[in-house]
Formats: C-alpha cells, structure tokens, sequence
C-alpha cells in the first residue's frame, strides 16, 4: 500500500455484524476504519469492536468516534474527535496511546486542532454528497489552503469517488476518507480496491 492513506468510515445504516463482516473483507486495502454509530451507545460500540476483532480486523486499524472510554477500553488505534467532543488537549494528555483525529471545515478550525496537538485532520466535505444536501462542498483549492498551511496530515472526505482521488492527493491530502463510497457499494471490496489502486497510482 502507497503511504497515501484509505480511511473508510461507517455510515450508521449497517447492522454491526454487516459492517463487520464487510469490514473484514475490505481490511486488507485500508489504514483505518473509522466507527462512526453516534446512534449507539458505549456498549453498543465496544461490542462492534469486538466484531471487528472477530474478523481479524487488526486494533491498529480501528479509530472510534467520539467514545474515548470505549477507545481506551479496546485498546483501539485511536479516536476521532468531534465538534462537542473532549478538547485534544485533554484526550493527548490523559490517554497518550490513542491518535487523535479530529475533524474540521474551515481553516481557523484546523490551525486551532494543530495547535492542539492533534495527530491527523479529517477536512471536507471536498465534492458534493447526498450526507451534505445544500451544503456548499469545499472545493480542491480550500483543500490546498488547508494542506499548505499545515504540517500534520490532512485526510480529505465528502463525496470522493476513484476518479477523484489523484487530483485531492495533488490538492496536498495525506489522504482520503470514504462512507457509503465503499459500504454502500454494490460491492464493497472492489470499489475498495479501485480507491486503493488509485492511491498507489498517485
């Protein structure tokens, strides 16, 4: 795999024992699966996880969004910190094993994330997406913006096809990070597979 990274994030439409046995399948082409459930509870969470793992889906993949407790619990690569989420600061601190990402939309947010140690930033929406209908996407050139003036990666999501990916890696991205692009596919390891290939081509 290039050192571009292949985030896939869940959509919350799956039940957990699809997405984990999609997941298994498609693991082997991606850096990190994101769970991303904020209609489920912590419980709810930590047994995904453990789903995951059942499927062979290594721990240094799997990132969980917003549940620190759960994150730590499991031992997990990491968490994706949100809007009414702990501050960095406060997650960098108290649990130094996890990467911290967070997510961001504009460039004030995302040289405040950095400033707070922030591992790797999750920026978009890049192109438009049935999950931002009337939303405005950021384009390639705020992409640029973003990436020029940072130093950590910056992981560009929202609407991303195959055919995008080689324009948001010249745009600067570390990477990309897809949703229903993958899980929702008709079929979820080739369409995983196209993005990956994609990423090496870059």
């Amino acid at each position: 795999m290039s050192n571009r990274k292949l985030h896939v994030i869940s959509t919350g439409n799956q039940t957990p024992e699809n997405l984990a046995k999609i997941v298994g399948e498609i693991h082997p082409f991606i850096d990190a699966i994101h769970i991303r459930e904020k209609h489920r509870s912590a419980r709810d969470i930590f047994n995904i996880v453990t789903l995951l793992v059942n499927r062979s889906v290594p721990l240094a993949k799997i990132i969980v969004n917003d549940r620190i407790d759960v994150a730590h619990v499991k031992n997990v690569k990491g968490v994706q910190l949100g809007y009414n989420s702990l501050s960095p600061e406060i997650v960098k601190r108290n649990f130094p094993s996890l990467q911290v990402g967070c997510s961001v939309h504009t460039l004030e947010e995302a040289s405040l994330a950095q400033k707070q140690g922030i591992d790797y930033l999750l920026f978009g929406h890049i192109f438009p997406t049935d999950s931002k209908l009337g939303l405005v996407p950021k384009g390639l050139e705020e992409l640029k913006d973003i990436t020029i003036d940072l130093e950590i990666p910056v992981i560009a999501i929202g609407g991303i096809k195959p055919h995008h990916v080689c324009e948001v890696i010249e745009a600067g991205a570390a990477g990309i990070a897809v949703m229903s692009g993958v899980l929702e596919a008709k079929d979820p390891l080739e369409q995983v597979k196209s993005y990956s290939q994609n990423l090496l081509n870059t």
